[in-house]
């Protein structure tokens, strides 16, 4: 890996484009080196993740919603549109990524990097497989494309913070997109370059989205990312150009969206000649709830499991879970969100209120993407009572941990003391999920099967469901024709509501 020192220049300085880390990240996008046979196991492993949550979701609102403003798209010119999960045909390339991102963003259940940015990397695949289909590529182009978009949003999340400045992570998901489909395209790094450029200024926002009364746009930032992605490509080779430079400009992002004009921050990227090897940093999700609760969750269904009267909120005095900064302010009483501790919440907020993830999965000693979040289950009084009696606080060493670039070492769970009323303490720890690399069962190809097989079971016939892994497992080798069928078609979806289109 080469580290990039990215500061912000001047005007009258003139920094070259081949010195700026849009074109660096072009340059690697152009890298066409082999993926390794790891990595592409990982990417089948991805792809079918992405499909298990999508089929979840086919009936949540926001879902049914994105996939009506795809279906008023049609295919149009340049190629053959690309699948939208659910319904058969096709759609125009960057509605079908629109809708098939919020599908796969909705439940919060599928892959994960945290570094010094959070991020999904799973969020690229839905724009890289819309303009495979659409443009006639075949499995092995599809990887390579994928491979980079991980590559590129996982290193981006490595050296530069979003969150710090209530910046979207979805700010590294439009440049990461958008090199992934240069590598899937072929594109020569000055078409990339500018793709790059465009879609990071057509997609930094702030973090609203994500604080509060969390809203269903949760789900379409990552997908409006991926769709902007798309038509940065598009404009771009067409020959339309992008701010430049867009990262170190004295009005740039750094400058005035992220540290100011004196900051400089260090991207790690691949050498020349280097295979890209991020997708295999990444982590899953076991549970549909923010990532930082994962470890949280196995922790509570053992402890429930071993001491019953924990479930109990009059036996409880009350429930600290020292954590790090991260988990603390963004899923934790550090939040200062009342809503968090509201029985009425949306989902939205629930699945970002680490207090109550961990009272209810004590209680219940297991954790479902509908039923831990029904609003009978939250509204329960002796859960309420429990909920009300956790806390967070932040841990300077479980920060470290979190930042730490040592994956042996690199942590996301913490510690829990538990005061009873009688006025003994437990004291229990965990510093990563279950699923986990690390964890004490990682995730291999059969457990995403079985996820993919619990998630569709009841909304796609068993044939489907069939064919579906027979396409996924053969991807690397996939012909244009065949990449067609890496989508799930329902025998039957909610009608859209009415919109403008």
């Amino acid at each position: 890996m080469i580290e990039h020192r990215v500061r912000v220049h001047r005007s009258d300085e003139n920094l070259p484009r081949e010195q700026q880390l849009a074109w660096r990240i072009a340059e690697v996008a152009a890298d066409a080196v082999p993926v390794e046979d790891a990595v592409a196991e990982m990417v089948v492993n991805r792809v079918i993740d992405n499909a298990a949550v999508a089929a979840a979701s086919l009936g949540r609102a926001p879902v049914v919603a994105a996939r009506g403003q795809a279906e008023a798209h049609p295919v149009t010119t340049g190629g053959a549109g690309a699948t939208v999960v659910g319904i058969d045909g096709r759609h125009a390339p960057e509605w079908a990524a629109w809708a098939n991102g919020v599908a796969v963003r909705e439940l919060d259940f599928h892959d994960t990097f945290l570094a010094a940015e959070y991020s999904h990397p799973g969020d690229n695949i839905p724009p890289i497989l819309a303009v495979a289909q659409h443009a006639g590529a075949d499995g092995a182009a599809l990887l390579r494309g994928i491979a980079t978009g991980y590559e590129i949003q996982i290193d981006l999340a490595r050296g530069i913070s979003l969150h710090a400045h209530k910046i979207d992570h979805v700010a590294h998901l439009g440049p990461s997109a958008a090199a992934g489909l240069g590598t899937l395209l072929g594109l020569a790094p000055e078409t990339t370059f500018h793709a790059v450029g465009q879609a990071l200024h057509t997609t930094t926002a702030t973090r609203q989205s994500r604080k509060g009364e969390i809203s269903s746009w949760k789900a379409y930032a990552p997908a409006l990312a991926g769709k902007a992605a798309i038509e940065s490509v598009d404009r771009a080779m067409r020959g339309q150009s992008s701010p430049t430079p867009i990262y170190e400009g004295e009005d740039g992002v750094i400058a005035w969206l992220l540290e100011g004009p004196d900051a400089a921050y260090s991207v790690p990227l691949p050498s020349p000649g280097e295979p890209k090897r991020a997708i295999l940093d990444s982590y899953t999700k076991e549970h549909s709830a923010e990532y930082q609760a994962q470890a949280w969750i196995d922790l509570a269904r053992r402890l429930g499991a071993q001491h019953p009267e924990l479930r109990d909120p009059a036996r409880i005095a009350r429930i600290v879970l020292h954590t790090s900064h991260h988990t603390h302010y963004v899923i934790g009483s550090g939040a200062n969100d009342p809503q968090k501790y509201d029985p009425r919440a949306s989902r939205e907020t629930l699945d970002h209120s680490i207090p109550y993830i961990f009272a209810v999965a004590l209680q219940d000693g297991a954790w479902d993407h509908v039923a831990s979040y029904a609003a009978e289950r939250a509204g329960r009084p002796d859960t309420v009572a429990l909920w009300r009696k956790v806390s967070t606080a932040e841990d300077a060493e479980w920060t470290r941990r979190y930042h730490s670039t040592d994956p042996a070492e690199k942590a996301f769970g913490g510690r829990v003391e538990i005061e009873r009323e009688d006025g003994s303490r437990l004291v229990e720890e965990i510093a990563v999920a279950d699923a986990h690399p690390l964890g004490a069962r990682p995730f291999a190809r059969a457990d995403y099967i079985r996820k993919f097989r619990t998630l569709a079971a009841g909304v796609l016939a068993d044939a489907e469901i069939e064919r579906f892994l027979g396409v996924a497992e053969r991807l690397p080798e996939l012909t244009a024709d065949e990449l067609g069928g890496l989508t799930l078609i329902a025998e039957s979806v909610p009608p859209a509501p009415k919109g403008l289109f």
